[in-house]
C-alpha cells in the first residue's frame, strides 16, 4: 500500500487491476424487492473520468465542491471524480427540507467557498434555487446522472501530491458555525492503513453499512476503505435501515459481509426490532468484525446483541469496539481481531475524582468497555489532564491526546482554533512543555494495561457538588427507573443559577404518553437522588424524537442544553425548581436564536 503517494493514484490503479469486479453493491429502498444495483470498478473509473472532465472544464480543479446526493452510488461516483480531477470534495446533507439541514448546509457553502455543487437529477432544479437564494450565483451545479455532462475520454490525469486535500469533512455539531476537517491524501492513506492493521482486512472483505456517505465512518470505512485493499462493499440508505433494522443483517447474510457497523444505537435497535421469526432466517456466522464506535461503548449493548444474535452464529469476539473522530480521519483504537472486548469493573466514585479503580465494598460499580488499543507505528496517545496539560499515569482520567500521521492539519480557515486543538503542548515534570503537535480530542478517557477506555466528553461533564459526573451514567439510570422510558433518548445536563442545577430531558415512549407522567418525573427523581446522592430536582419528559442528535446518533447534551435556557423544548410534563424556572422564562422574553 505504501507505493501509492496520493488516494487519487491509489484509485486508479484498483480501478485498472480490478475492471469487472464489484466495487460496491447499493440496496434500494423500494419495498418491491428490485434487483441491487452493481457498480464495478470498471464503471466507477468511467463514470469518475466522465464527471471529473466536466469538474476540470468547470473551474473546479483544485477547489471545493459540495456533493448533495441522497445515499446511492452516484455519490461514489461524484467523490471518486473529485479525486481525479483535483478537487475538494466536501460531503454534506441533502438540503432536501427547510430548517436544521439547510441552515448547517448553507453555512458550510459558504465555509468552504465552495466552487461547484454535485447532485443528482431529481435534486438539481431545488439545489439550483437554493444557490440562487443564497446569491451564490457564481456557483455551478451539476447533476451527474445527465450521461451527456463531461467526456470521460476527455479527462486529463492531474497533479496531486500527498499534502493536498482529498476532501473536507465537516463535523457534527451544535453550532452554527460548522467547522471543516482538512484531510490531505497523506492523512487519508495513514489512516486506512492504520484501519487495516486493527481490523486486519484484506482484499477478500466484504463491508456491509447504511451509514450516510457524507458521515466520516461511512465515508472512509464503508466506502474509501473497500477502494483502499482492493475489495467491496455491500451498502444501503440510513432510512432503509432504520424503518426496518432487519434489512441490514439480511444484507449482511446474503452478501457475505465479514466487516460493517455503526453507533450504539444501531445494535440496540437490532435486538428491540428484529422478530424470533426473523432472526431465525439469519445466518451472520462470516460477520467477523462488527464495529461499534460509539463513545463511550455500552456493556449492556455488546451483551444483549451477543446473546440475542447468538443463534444466528454471532460470536462475542466478532464485537469490534474502536475509537475515532473527523480530526484523525477515522480510526485511533480498535480491539484486535479474534478478541472479545475488555469490560473494566470500577468504583464510580473514583472515577468522578479522575481515576479507575476497582469497586468498593459497597456493591456500587460501573463497567467499562475498553475501546482497543493503539497500534505504535500510526499513533501515540496520551492522557493529559485539560487544566494543567501534565500528562497523567496509567489509570489517570484525563483528556486524550493524539498524535500520528493521520491527525489532520487543521479546520479549514481557523488558525487560531488550530493553533489550540491541532498544536497543543504537554507539560513536562520542569514545567516546561514539549514540542507540541498534539490534538486535543476534548474527550476523555483513560490508558491501563495498553486497553484506552473513554469516559466521555470533557465539555459535558456535569460538576455537581464538586463532583464530576458522567451524564451517559445518570441517563442510563433515569431511562431504567420506569419502563415507559426504557426505549427513548435522554439528555443530562446542568444549569447555572446562584449554584449549579441538574437538568434532565428524557423522552417517553408514544405509547406511554397518557401514563401518570408525574409518578414516572418523580420515580426518575428518587432512583438519581439514591444512585447519586444528588438532587434531581428538574425533570422535563417530551415526546419522542426531541432529543437532538449528530448523524453518527450521539446525544447533542449541549445543543439540547442551549434549546432548554431558550424555552425552545416543548414538554409533555416537567418539574423544575423556581430558579431554573425563572432562567427559562426570561430567555422567552429574548429573541430565539436560530438553533442548529
Amino acid at each position: 500500500m505504501t507505493r501509492f503517494r496520493t488516494f487519487t493514484e491509489l484509485v486508479l490503479t484498483r480501478t485498472a487491476e480490478l475492471g469487472a469486479e464489484d466495487a460496491f453493491i447499493f440496496l434500494r429502498d423500494d419495498a418491491g424487492g428490485s434487483a441491487p444495483e452493481h457498480l464495478t470498478y470498471a464503471g466507477l473509473d468511467r463514470e469518475a473520468r466522465r464527471i471529473a472532465s466536466w469538474l476540470q472544464d468547470s473551474g473546479a480543479a483544485g477547489r471545493q465542491v459540495l456533493l448533495l446526493y441522497p445515499s446511492g452510488t452516484d455519490f461514489i461516483k461524484a467523490f471518486t471524480a473529485c479525486l481525479y480531477a483535483g478537487a475538494v470534495a466536501v460531503p454534506a446533507t441533502l438540503p432536501t427540507e427547510q430548517g436544521q439541514h439547510f441552515a448547517r448546509v448553507s453555512g458550510i457553502l459558504r465555509d468552504a467557498e465552495v466552487r461547484a455543487v454535485l447532485t443528482d437529477s431529481a435534486n438539481a432544479p431545488e439545489i439550483s434555487a437554493w444557490l440562487a437564494a443564497e446569491g451564490m450565483t457564481d456557483v455551478v451545479c451539476l447533476a451527474t446522472d445527465d450521461v451527456s455532462a463531461g467526456d470521460a475520454g476527455a479527462y486529463t490525469e492531474t497533479t496531486v501530491t500527498p499534502q493536498d486535500l482529498a476532501f473536507l469533512q465537516y463535523t457534527s455539531g451544535s453550532t452554527s458555525e460548522p467547522k471543516g476537517v482538512m484531510v490531505s491524501h497523506a492523512n487519508l492513506l495513514a489512516n486506512e492503513a492504520a484501519i487495516q492493521r486493527s481490523a486486519g482486512t484484506t482484499a477478500e472483505s466484504r463491508f456491509g453499512g447504511w451509514l450516510p456517505f457524507y458521515h466520516d465512518m461511512g465515508l472512509i470505512g464503508h466506502i474509501l476503505h473497500p477502494l483502499y485493499i482492493g475489495g467491496s462493499a455491500a451498502l444501503m440508505s440510513p432510512t432503509s435501515f432504520l424503518r426496518r433494522p432487519y434489512r441490514w443483517l439480511r444484507m449482511i447474510d446474503d452478501h457475505g459481509v465479514t466487516i460493517g457497523g455503526g453507533p450504539n444505537f444501531a445494535f440496540d435497535l437490532c435486538v428491540r426490532r428484529i422478530s424470533d421469526e426473523q432472526l431465525s432466517t439469519l445466518d451472520l456466522s462470516r460477520w467477523v468484525t462488527a464495529a461499534n464506535g460509539a463513545e463511550p461503548i455500552r456493556r449492556e449493548t455488546v451483551q444483549a446483541f451477543t446473546e440475542r444474535f447468538a443463534p444466528a452464529g454471532f460470536r462475542a469476539e466478532s464485537f469490534f469496539p474502536c475509537y475515532g473522530m473527523a480530526e484523525t480521519t477515522l480510526l485511533v483504537s480498535g480491539t484486535p481481531l479474534g478478541l472479545s472486548p475488555v469490560n473494566r469493573a470500577v468504583d464510580p466514585a473514583a472515577l468522578e475524582q479522575g481515576r479507575l479503580a476497582d469497586p468498593a465494598d459497597d456493591g456500587r460499580s460501573r463497567t467499562l468497555v475498553s475501546s482497543g488499543v493503539v497500534h505504535a507505528e500510526d499513533f501515540e496517545v496520551r492522557i493529559v489532564d485539560p487544566e494543567t496539560f501534565l500528562e497523567q499515569p496509567a489509570g489517570g482520567v484525563g483528556e486524550i491526546w493524539v498524535k500520528g500521521e493521520s491527525v489532520a492539519s487543521g479546520y479549514w480557515k481557523r488558525p487560531l482554533t488550530n493553533e489550540e486543538i491541532f498544536d497543543a503542548h504537554i507539560t513536562g515534570a520542569d514545567g516546561s512543555p514539549d514540542e507540541g503537535g498534539w490534538l486535543r480530542t476534548g474527550d476523555l478517557g483513560a490508558l491501563e494495561g495498553g486497553q484506552l477506555y473513554v469516559t466521555g466528553r470533557l465539555k459535558e461533564i456535569v460538576i455537581f457538588a464538586g463532583r464530576n459526573l458522567y451524564p451517559q451514567d445518570v441517563e442510563r439510570a433515569v431511562q431504567s427507573s420506569d419502563s415507559s422510558l426504557g426505549l427513548g433518548s435522554g439528555a443530562v445536563f446542568s444549569v447555572e443559577t446562584d449554584r449549579e442545577h441538574l437538568i434532565i430531558v428524557q423522552e417517553v415512549r408514544a405509547s406511554a404518553v397518557s401514563t401518570d407522567l408525574r409518578a414516572v418525573a418523580t420515580g426518575a427523581q428518587a432512583l438519581i437522588g439514591k444512585e447519586f446522592n444528588v438532587s434531581a430536582g428538574n425533570v422535563m419528559l417530551v415526546r419522542p424524537g426531541t432529543i437532538r442528535k449528530t448523524t453518527s446518533g450521539k446525544i447533542q447534551r449541549t445543543l439540547m442544553r442551549k434549546l432548554f435556557l431558550q424555552g425552545a423544548i416543548t414538554p409533555l410534563y416537567e418539574v423544575l425548581e423556581p430558579a431554573v424556572r425563572e432562567v427559562v422564562a426570561d430567555a422567552t422574553d429574548r429573541p430565539l436564536e436560530a438553533a442548529v
